[in-house]
């Protein structure tokens, strides 16, 4: 049976560089990546008001699993789909990863 040493501290030291350099340039990236791939407010309103009660709206600004969850149960008996609208109007509800790339 074969045995592994334990790293020593410089090893160590060395892995912590890299992944602190390594957040350092995922940080970096992700501030220079679009807004949210072009999603517009206007659409996820409209969205919302006509086919909020299936979370269609939701799939559009990239929350699948809530989506799912809206469409099987009729956007919360619509409870749930006036909420995002109020969500949307006041720009509380943003597409997943970022901001609109047009807002109202």
């Amino acid at each position: 049976m074969a045995t592994t040493a334990a790293p020593t501290r410089a090893e160590v030291k060395e892995a912590k560089a890299t992944i602190k350099a390594l957040h350092k340039a995922s940080k970096k990236a992700h501030a220079a990546a679009p807004l949210a791939e072009g999603k517009s407010q206007a659409v996820a309103l409209i969205l919302v008001l006509l086919v909020g009660g299936l979370g269609i709206h939701r799939f559009y600004l990239g929350y699948t699993g809530i989506g799912i969850a809206q469409l099987l149960t009729l956007g919360g008996c619509g409870i749930w789909a006036l909420i995002d609208l109020i969500r949307i109007i006041t720009g509380d509800l943003k597409p997943k990863g970022g901001d609109y790339a047009k807002k109202l």
